[in-house]
C-alpha cells in the first residue's frame, strides 16, 4: 500500500474511534452500570474487555472506574478495573509499537521529547512515575513507551503498580455512591480527594524542581 493510502486508513481509523467515543461520552455510570448487568454472571468479563478496547474509541476512563465501583464494590471494582487498565494498556502499547515504525517519527519536540528520551533511559522507572503521578494524558505514555522501545514486560508491570492508588479511588468513591449511606459517601470522597489531590501536589512539586 503507497503511503498515502495508509495515512488515510489512520485519518479514517481516529475519526470512526473519535465518533464511537462521542456517542458514549453521553452515558454515565448508572447506565454504564445496567448495561454491563445485564450480562449476568459475565458482567466482570464485558466490564474488563470494556475496559480493554476503551482507548481506542477516546472511552474517558473515570467514567467506567466509577461505574466499577458501582457494579462490583470498592474491592472486586478495583481488582477489575486494574485487570481492563492493564490489558488496555498493554494493546495501547502493541498496536502504538506495530504502527510507530509506519505513521510517525521517533523526533519529538518540546516536552514530549524529554518525556520519551527519559522513557528510553529508564523503562519501568518512567512508566511507574508517570502512572503515579499523572503529567501527561494515561494512553499517550502507552504510546510513547512503545514509541521509546521500553521493554514490554517492565512498561506491564509499571503500569500495573502505577494504577493502583487512582483506581481504588475511583472504585471506591463509585462503591459509595451504591451505598446510599451520607457517612459513607463522605469516607468515599474524601479517599478520593486524598488519593487524586496528593499525586497533583507532587507532580507541580516536581515540575517546578
Amino acid at each position: 500500500m503507497k503511503p498515502a493510502g495508509k495515512w488515510l486508513l489512520l485519518l479514517i481509523g481516529i475519526g470512526l474511534a473519535i465518533w464511537l467515543g462521542s456517542r458514549f461520552f453521553e452515558t454515565d455510570p448508572e447506565m454504564i452500570r445496567n448495561y454491563i448487568l445485564s450480562y449476568g454472571i459475565w458482567a466482570p468479563a464485558v466490564y474488563i474487555g470494556i475496559y480493554t478496547i476503551r482507548p481506542l474509541v477516546f472511552f474517558p476512563a473515570s467514567l467506567l472506574s466509577l461505574a466499577g465501583g458501582l457494579i462490583f464494590g470498592p474491592w472486586l471494582g478495583t481488582i477489575y478495573t486494574i485487570a481492563g487498565a492493564v490489558a488496555g494498556a498493554v494493546l495501547s502499547f502493541t498496536v502504538a509499537g506495530k504502527l510507530g515504525s509506519r505513521f510517525f517519527t521517533k523526533e519529538q519536540n518540546g516536552k514530549t521529547a524529554k518525556i520519551q528520551e527519559q522513557l528510553e533511559q529508564n523503562g519501568f522507572w518512567y512508566v511507574l512515575l508517570f502512572r503515579l503521578i499523572p503529567v501527561i494524558n494515561f494512553d499517550l505514555i502507552s504510546y510513547l513507551a512503545a514509541f521509546a522501545k521500553v521493554r514490554p514486560a517492565a512498561f506491564a508491570l509499571a503500569t500495573l503498580i502505577g494504577v493502583i492508588p487512582g483506581t481504588f479511588a475511583y472504585n471506591f468513591l463509585g462503591s459509595s455512591f451504591a451505598a446510599g449511606d451520607p457517612v459513607v459517601l463522605l469516607v468515599g470522597l474524601g479517599v478520593f480527594i486524598v488519593l487524586t489531590i496528593v499525586p497533583i501536589i507532587i507532580r507541580k512539586r516536581w515540575v517546578n524542581v
